[in-house]
């Protein structure tokens, strides 16, 4: 079994996560702070370089304006 972080279930996630914060209108620094994290974490987690779990995503989700449904590949 591969590890998650490599899966293609991932990568389509970062790719939507990244999408939503365009869409958003959001730069890194923007999205960081409405989010409490730094630019350095919302870099990561876009590179594929971090995990996010569902707890963050819903807050991803919330700040992006997007249903979770937008971020699952199905």
């Amino acid at each position: 079994m591969s590890k998650t972080i490599y899966s293609k279930d991932h990568k389509f996630l970062v790719e939507q996560l990244k999408k939503a914060r365009i869409e958003a209108g959001l730069d890194q620094e923007k999205a960081a702070e409405l989010l409490g994290k730094t630019q350095s974490f919302i870099s990561k987690i876009e590179a594929g370089q971090r995990r996010i779990d569902v707890v963050q995503l819903k807050e991803f989700a919330k700040t992006y304006k997007k249903s979770l449904d937008y971020f699952i590949k199905k």
